[in-house]
């Protein structure tokens, strides 16, 4: 969990980074910006008001030899060591996304690379890096007053309200390529700003597993508990998984199993749609790992818990108490009507 309230931009460098396949320049600028109260006001809520909102699925810098070899990862430690030659470092990451910037579809941009400070992350006080660019440019109006009439003047200019593309380096996790998030609202050249320029890999950490594994079970409920069962027992074995996840701190996959398939034939098409589909969420090797309440959290909300009927009949389980829907309501098949039905028990009816 990130916290950025109370996070200040200690310095600051702008630079313009054109398209050098279009033989467009890099201008870098010679001294870093200074902010009044206003300025800071505004472009801080400009840089981080995409990630407050953001799901925090971390990556960090990654090479395929050694960490050492890896350009963007040696400037944010240089920086990270020396706060002090920001302005020097950040030349030279400018100079780097300028080297990557040859698509024809990448458009020239402000380049801006700050270091924050009293920035909170998994409830550790550190300091961040942000790299943010500005490509697109929105038409405005100014009016200047003339001697008998009121001038209109058609500028263009960067909308704070829109950031295009921006990554934040955490102080963490420096032996593991750090800590990073990061936007990207025009996505052009996928590759371009993650893979050429950054050069990042997902950050496989407990809320990236915990992620992971949920979304598996997702993808298992729907494609064998359904067919093998009823709707009914595909929304109450997501119900028990993420119960499981939410109620232990250390996932083990066979506890989790013997907790959530009431039915032992599913454990064995269990471990095969895993081998089959685990790739697909890097989980393939997982059976242990710590547990992100976070993630646990957000996965909750996204599970369904409504039983849709051909008949324009919904039930819906309330799951704050998980065991009313395995206690009150049963499914059987009426031989009269050839059709399947719920039977509901309850004391009294609900006024809400």
């Amino acid at each position: 969990m990130i916290n950025l309230y109370n996070t200040r931009i200690e310095d600051l460098a702008i630079h313009r980074i054109g398209n050098k396949n279009k033989g467009e320049l890099l201008y870098t600028s010679s001294k870093s910006t200074l902010l009044d109260d206003e300025m800071h006001s505004l472009l801080k809520e400009y840089f981080l008001k995409p990630f407050r909102s953001k799901e925090e699925a971390y990556y960090s810098f990654y090479h395929d030899t050694d960490l050492d070899f890896h350009d963007m990862y040696a400037f944010a430690k240089a920086i990270f060591s020396t706060p002090a030659i920001l302005l020097d470092k950040s030349k030279e990451i400018a100079k780097h996304l300028y080297e990557q910037s040859v698509h024809p579809h990448i458009r020239s941009g402000e380049l801006y690379v700050c270091y924050f400070d009293n920035v909170m992350v998994d409830n550790q006080k550190t300091d961040a890096i942000g790299i943010f660019k500005s490509e697109l440019k929105q038409d405005f109006l100014q009016f200047e007053e003339g001697d008998i009439e009121l001038e209109m003047i058609l500028q263009q200019g960067v909308n704070l309200n829109k950031l295009d593309k921006g990554a934040i380096i955490f102080n963490v996790a420096e032996e593991n390529g750090y800590k990073i998030l990061s936007v990207d609202s025009n996505r052009y050249d996928a590759k371009y700003w993650l893979e050429s320029f950054l050069g990042v890999d997902v950050f496989e950490d407990e809320n990236f597993f915990t992620k992971k594994y949920l979304k598996f079970c997702q993808d298992f409920a729907k494609e064998v508990v359904l067919p093998a069962e009823d709707k009914k027992e595909e929304v109450m074995f997501l119900n028990r998984a993420v119960n499981h996840f939410a109620k232990n701190d250390n996932f083990e996959e066979t506890a989790f199993l013997n907790d959530t398939l009431e039915n032992p034939e599913l454990i064995p098409e269990f471990k095969n749609f895993k081998v089959e589909k685990g790739p697909k969420y890097s989980i393939e090797d997982v059976s242990e790992f710590p547990i992100s309440n976070t993630a646990v959290t957000q996965a909750r909300k996204g599970i369904k818990n409504v039983i849709n009927l051909d008949t324009h009949v919904q039930i819906k389980m309330d799951f704050t108490n998980p065991d009313s829907a395995e206690k009150f309501i049963e499914k059987g098949w009426d031989e009269e009507r050839q059709m399947y039905y719920y039977l509901v028990y309850f004391n009294r009816e609900e006024k809400k």
